[in-house]
């Protein structure tokens, strides 16, 4: 029988393809010059943006190893882990926003859209983190 959860997990290891096109675009500049190093890492962002939003995908439930279900376990590492998260994904939205519509630096231009996705990525993550928390946080979980 179709398990729509399942599927979607099985669609979340995509995300290894997708960090390896991030990392070829980074080493991309060392085999072929420099002149297009500005684009490459652009395409760097933007392919680790969609490798983050893909690990999303992954059933929160569950956590990956014992440091994560350390923090998601403790309320207060939880919460502070959640805002932590939270800054840092508004924080590449705003320069990726300053570098598309307000920045003259020229770098930054080339870079805007890499680092809004990644942004967006981000908040795909604190999403799936903020599930995590509430999944396995030991203050609210029910007692057998």
């Amino acid at each position: 029988m179709f398990n729509p959860r399942r599927t979607f997990e099985i669609i979340s290891y995509l995300q290894y393809p997708a960090m390896l096109a991030a990392l070829y675009y980074v080493i991309k500049p060392y085999f072929v010059g420099f002149d297009t190093m500005w684009e490459n890492c652009n395409f760097a962002l933007i392919f680790m943006g969609l490798g983050i939003s893909l690990s999303t995908l992954q059933d929160t439930t569950r956590t990956q190893d014992d440091f994560s279900k350390r923090i998601w376990e403790n309320p207060k590492k939880g919460k502070i882990f959640l805002i932590l998260m939270a800054m840092t994904a508004v924080f590449f939205i705003l320069v990726g926003f300053v570098g598309l519509y307000i920045s003259s630096n020229e770098i930054l231009s080339k870079l805007a859209i890499g680092i809004i996705v990644l942004g967006i990525g981000l908040i795909g993550m604190l999403k799936a983190a903020m599930e995590l928390f509430e999944n396995h946080r030991l203050d609210k979980k029910k007692l057998p």
